[in-house]
């Protein structure tokens, strides 16, 4: 398979980016797929300009001249998406989604009703046989509540995507939490073997996966420095 990932993470020592490495660690274990990492924050992506140009050429490509049309041409040549981003604000960081904005080139402005009356721009090409993941972690000790509108956005911009959000990520790059991180990664790996054999996830593995890592009290107590 062809994997495309768009590592949404602003810095090089990423709390969420560990996740996914050791997802793909399982992803690959039992086969080698081709594995393409863009580090977004490094790449030149202006915000789109809602000129609508690219429907006009309708050659999925955006008429801005940088380097989100490399990511369109992987885009949908890809197999598997893995979005990989921290949680900014209840949602994904401005640098990633520039990227999901001027993805408008693979669509038409043509529309189209589906079968349960939901109104969505056609296609540009057959997507349908590209699936996305998406890990999100986040530095709140508790899940509820914390990640609701990201995945609004993912399911309307993605339709039904694989989600994983992940609460108390800070703990991965703090040494002495490694006794309560280190099985988190285990559990990273071994859900990407299983993605690798299904494409897709269980929800008693997706449970397990965002499950916090410690008490809620024991966390905040931590972070407050007590």
């Amino acid at each position: 398979m062809k994997i495309l990932v768009l590592n949404g993470s602003p810095k090089k020592k990423s709390d969420t980016f560990r996740l996914t490495e050791a997802f793909l660690k399982g992803l690959n274990k039992n086969e080698a797929h081709e594995v393409h990492v863009v580090n977004v924050i490094d790449k030149k992506i202006a915000p789109c300009r809602g000129c609508f140009g690219c429907w006009q050429k309708g050659d999925g490509h955006c008429v801005i001249s940088d380097d989100q049309n490399e990511i369109l041409d992987l885009y949908r040549t890809s197999d598997v998406i893995i979005w990989s981003f921290p949680l900014y604000c209840y949602g994904m960081p401005s640098h990633c989604k520039a990227v999901l904005d001027r993805t408008i080139p693979l669509i038409k402005m043509t529309m189209v009703q589906e079968a349960d009356g939901t109104v969505r721009h056609e296609p540009l090409a057959d997507f349908s046989k590209i699936h996305t993941l998406v890990i999100c972690g986040c530095g709140f000790p508790d899940w509820d509540g914390n990640f609701d509108a990201l995945k609004i956005q993912c399911r309307n911009c993605f339709g039904k995507p694989v989600m994983v959000c992940v609460p108390e990520t800070p703990l991965l790059n703090v040494p002495q939490a490694a006794v309560a991180a280190d099985p988190l990664l285990a559990r990273f790996e071994e859900a990407g073997e299983e993605y690798a054999a299904s494409l897709t996830l269980s929800a008693e593995t997706i449970a397990a996966l965002e499950r916090p890592m410690i008490p809620k009290e024991v966390y905040i107590r931590r972070v407050n420095g007590g």
